[in-house]
């Protein structure tokens, strides 16, 4: 059954990329009617590869559901009609550089004065008035810029989290922030504004490490695949190279842990008995228990491990994700095949989801449903 909560509502995205087609996205999920405004050469997201049947992954992941219309806002003809679509629209997002649609009356501050009821959401990468505000923003950059990378990667080198998250966490900021402001227009009857930034989204992630930093002046280091506090939680590699990753959180765990995995001898477990002394001698500890897992192959170590309750998890890769237990695929529609995809986190599971739209699909029926007087 579909998620029509939002069913009545229209959307209009001049957009591109990632961060305004995924908080879209989530609102036609969810009902709503988005149309989507494209230059002629469409969302340059349609072109990042060709990897899903000819489809690029990007524009597969972010815009099914939508509706496409051509439209090129520098002729008179195009504004006039995107003025039109929006004078009766509920919300207006925008990714374009700051400052880009006020030459055309199509900024939010111009489009809300029109249109009292209007939700309007401006994403940006940085600010949009700030030193920053017109400098180009994209996803690895904002991870560089909050000091994500300087966490990320191995104790020798940085590195990037290998997934959109500066994109993914502004996209779902604004889509909370637009049912928010759905929620106060339906009390004060007026819209809102809403501005928000990648860097922005990224840094409130970034709240531990700052907190850190700021009350103890000291930065946190890159520790790859293990914690920087907590010993030990880590990867380990077993007889038949499998990687496992496991955590001890209490004391209750390393108890158990030593008893039937590690078992130190009675001097050896006076060095570990408490966090503080595992965190002080990590180094040797971890050697033990490297020394230790290659004893086993991985499904001795997985049981002694789900059987003492201990968390521990396999370091999948995409061909073993794609074939995890737990994954849920569902199917998204294009022109000519079904695509199967991991659909979003909804209140209801959906096998099933609407196309993706070719560049310019609908344009003749905007066109004439909005030319109407």
């Amino acid at each position: 059954m579909s998620n029509n909560l939002l069913k009545g509502k229209l959307v209009v995205c001049l957009e591109q990329a990632v961060a305004a087609p995924y908080c879209s996205v989530k609102l036609a999920d969810a009902g709503a009617r988005v149309i989507k405004v494209e230059r002629n050469e469409g969302d340059f997201a349609r072109y990042y590869d060709n990897f899903v049947k000819g489809n690029s992954t990007y524009f597969v992941w972010l815009n099914r559901g939508k509706e496409s219309l051509v439209a090129n806002i520098k002729k008179s003809e195009d504004r006039d009609l995107i003025h039109k679509i929006i004078s009766k629209a509920d919300i207006f997002i925008q990714n374009l550089l700051p400052g880009t649609l006020e030459k055309y009356n199509l900024d939010s501050r111009f489009l809300r004065k029109q249109n009292k009821k209007l939700i309007t959401c401006d994403i940006s990468g940085y600010s949009q008035l700030g030193r920053k505000a017109k400098d180009k923003a994209y996803d690895l950059l904002i991870q560089a810029e909050t000091g994500l990378c300087s966490l990320t990667g191995n104790e020798s080198s940085p590195g990037r989290v290998g997934v959109s998250v500066c994109d993914i966490s502004c996209g779902l900021n604004a889509y909370a922030l637009i049912l928010e402001a759905l929620i106060k227009r339906d009390i004060t009857g007026k819209g809102s504004s809403i501005k928000i930034s990648l860097f922005d989204s990224l840094s409130e992630w970034m709240n531990v490490p700052f907190l850190q930093y700021s009350y103890t002046k000291i930065s946190p280091k890159r520790v790859g695949l293990s914690h920087p506090s907590i010993i030990p939680y880590g990867c380990f590699k077993t007889k038949d190279n499998v990687n496992i990753l496991f955590s001890i959180q209490n004391e209750r765990e390393w108890m158990l842990f030593d008893r039937s995995i590690l078992k130190l001898s009675n001097n050896l477990k006076k060095k570990y008995n408490t966090p503080s002394l595992r965190l002080k001698n990590k180094n040797i500890l971890n050697n033990l228990i490297k020394e230790r897992f290659k004893k086993f192959n991985s499904y001795k170590i997985s049981q002694l491990l789900k059987n003492n309750k201990i968390a521990f998890g396999f370091l999948n890769d995409m061909k073993t994700f794609s074939k995890h237990e737990e994954l849920k695929t569902s199917f998204v529609k294009t022109a000519s095949s079904n695509i199967r995809f991991i659909p979003p986190v909804a209140l209801k599971d959906r096998k099933y989801f609407k196309k993706i739209p070719k560049l310019g699909e609908h344009s003749n029926k905007i066109k004439k449903e909005f030319s109407k007087k």
